[in-house]
């Protein structure tokens, strides 16, 4: 389970979290949504261990990152909106180099190599170079690397972009199998990628937490019955 508990974080003088409180549990997939510059992304990072929070406290599992990085950090990966791949390795060698990072054995890695490979329709790039593969396989080789060490935490920011139409289907359903076991956090702005993806909406708007409820209680409470009037009409000013 994840704990996030009065999490206040500035970027420089500016307050960028203003005591986000939320806990994610196994089994869940949920959808992390708010306007450009609402703070999802500092968010994304906080819990991850990429920025270092001013107050509050995050706990993952009962382990705090104060408490012990490696600890705190060995069953979360996070995928961001951009990079994260190297391009002159080939799709074997950087998923050779993170299962070395995050100290995975051989025989683990083999076996979680075939699976993300199979999983994520990688087998025919696996010896191509990343720097010559298409925006949607960077994308999927980007998630293969955090998948790696098979994580219990798994946070995604907008993973879908530059994937075409199927490809978005089969990213669903890979993580709508990978979420029954372990927990899912997806920002993404694709209104239809939440109701196809999620049960469970976060919704932030200058920093604070506006809203914590489910894909069905945004139709019922919308004027249109849909997600995205209900997402715009919490956010809009």
């Amino acid at each position: 389970m994840l704990v996030v508990k009065n999490l206040v974080k500035f970027l420089g003088e500016r307050q960028i979290l203003h005591n986000i409180n939320f806990c994610l549990k196994k089994g869940e997939i949920i959808a992390l949504l708010g306007p450009n510059g609402s703070g999802k992304t500092t968010l994304m990072r906080c819990i991850c261990g990429f920025y270092e929070i001013d107050a509050g406290e995050i706990r993952f599992n009962g382990k705090t990152i104060e408490n012990g990085r490696c600890e705190f950090l060995q069953d979360m990966a996070y995928v961001p909106e951009s990079g994260g791949i190297y391009p002159e390795m080939s799709v074997c060698e950087y998923l050779m180099f993170v299962a070395k990072l995050r100290h995975i054995d051989k025989e683990k890695f083999t076996d979680n190599l075939v699976y993300l490979a199979k999983a994520l329709d990688l087998e025919s790039v696996i010896n191509q170079r990343c720097e010559t593969l298409s925006k949607g396989y960077k994308r999927r080789v980007a998630l293969a690397g955090a998948m790696i060490a098979r994580p219990k935490l798994l946070v995604l920011d907008e993973p879908t972009e530059g994937l075409d139409p199927l490809q978005k289907q089969h990213l669903r359903d890979f993580l709508k199998n990978y979420g029954k076991d372990n927990t899912v956090l997806v920002s993404t702005h694709i209104m239809e990628e939440v109701e196809m993806l999620a049960e469970r909406v976060l919704m932030i708007k200058n920093g604070r937490l506006i809203c914590d409820t489910t894909t069905e209680e945004m139709k019922k409470l919308s004027a249109e019955s849909s997600v995205e009037d209900y997402f715009c009409t919490m956010v809009g000013d």
